[in-house]
Parts: C-alpha cells; structure tokens; sequence
C-alpha cells in the first residue's frame, strides 16, 4: 500500500483541482458560447479529442506512464492559467482540445499505475482506498469552489486549480526521482 500512497495523493489533488472549477468552468462555457450547440461543440471537442489522444497515449504507457501523468497535469495547469484570458470561442476550442489530450493521458496513466503498483489477488482494498480518497477530494472540491466563488471571482477559481494541477505534477516528478534513486542503489543482478 505504501508504493501507492504517492499516487493517491497527486491524483486526489487532481480531482480537488477539476471539481473546484468544474461547476463554475460550465457556466464559463455557457456564457461564451451563448448557445446549446456551441456549448455542446465544446464538450464534443473535448470527448473526441480524449478518445483520439488514447490511441497516441497506450503504446507509450508502460514506458512512460509517469512522464504522461506529469505532462497530463502541466497542461490541464497551462489551460487552466489560460481560460480567464480567453474571450473567444475558437479559443475555447483550443482549449478543449488540450484539456481532451490532458483527460486521455491522465486517466490512461492512472489505471496503468494503479495496476502497476497494486498485486494481483490483492488490489481490491487498493484501488477502495484510492476511490474513497479521490471522491473525498471531489466532493470537498465542489464545497470549497462553492464557497470560494461567494468571495472570489472565477478568474481566482481557475488559477487556484492550477496551481492545484502544478501540485499534482510536483507530487508525481518528486515520486518518479525518489523511485530513480531507490534503483540506483540497488546493487545489479547478475543471473
């Protein structure tokens, strides 16, 4: 359990970070869309775009799931520091766009992990703690971009979730250099 304690964390922070801004970030799109149609092109742009990027992402998995995990998190931090700047639907689009690509390699690599690090037999009480600790985090992500909104604008919301994704991204290359560590200590094998 403890190999997968980083893993809860940087993705518990991911899901604080998209359920903070979620419910605020569709009322964004709405706004600047000013239609159904455009509102729905957007989430098509983002669910097409995960789907495409998936078949790119899973032959590069199991070499480099945490890299894509880093990278998952810098881009949703990069569209997240960019939304309160963007005044134009084609941007929006741009945005989805990257925000689709961010959702493939992120949850790709994830599940990738979370089978990596759990042991066949005995994954069950895992990934229950990895559930519990990640819903935890969205529903308290929802409540404190409730009450946050109350006192802050959303502009403050989508830099706040940044700076929540960059934390992710931190959690996770901290990780993967204690890992690089630990095996370079390791004395070699010889069979």
């Amino acid at each position: 359990m403890m190999n997968i304690q980083w893993l809860i964390r940087s993705q518990s922070i991911v899901t604080l970070a998209a359920g903070m801004i979620y419910p605020y970030y569709l009322l964004f799109l709405k706004n600047l869309g000013n239609s159904y149609t455009k509102y729905g092109l957007a989430f098509a742009v983002f669910t097409i775009s995960s789907a495409a990027v998936s078949q790119w992402v899973a032959p590069r998995l199991d070499m480099h799931a945490q890299r894509i995990l880093i990278l998952s998190s810098l881009g949703m931090m990069a569209a997240m520091l960019a939304f309160p700047w963007t005044t134009s639907y084609l941007w929006v689009l741009v945005l989805q766009l990257l925000m689709g690509t961010c959702n493939a390699m992120q949850k790709m690599s994830e599940r990738l992990l979370l089978a990596d690090y759990t042991e066949r037999g005995a994954r069950g009480a895992v990934i229950g703690s990895y559930h519990f600790w990640t819903s935890v985090a969205s529903g308290f992500a929802v409540l404190l971009g409730g009450v946050l909104i109350d006192w802050l604008t959303i502009n403050a919301l989508f830099y706040l979730s940044a700076v929540l994704y960059g934390v992710s991204a931190w959690t996770v290359w901290k990780f993967s250099k204690v890992k690089q560590n630990i095996q370079s200590m390791k004395p070699p094998s010889y069979h």
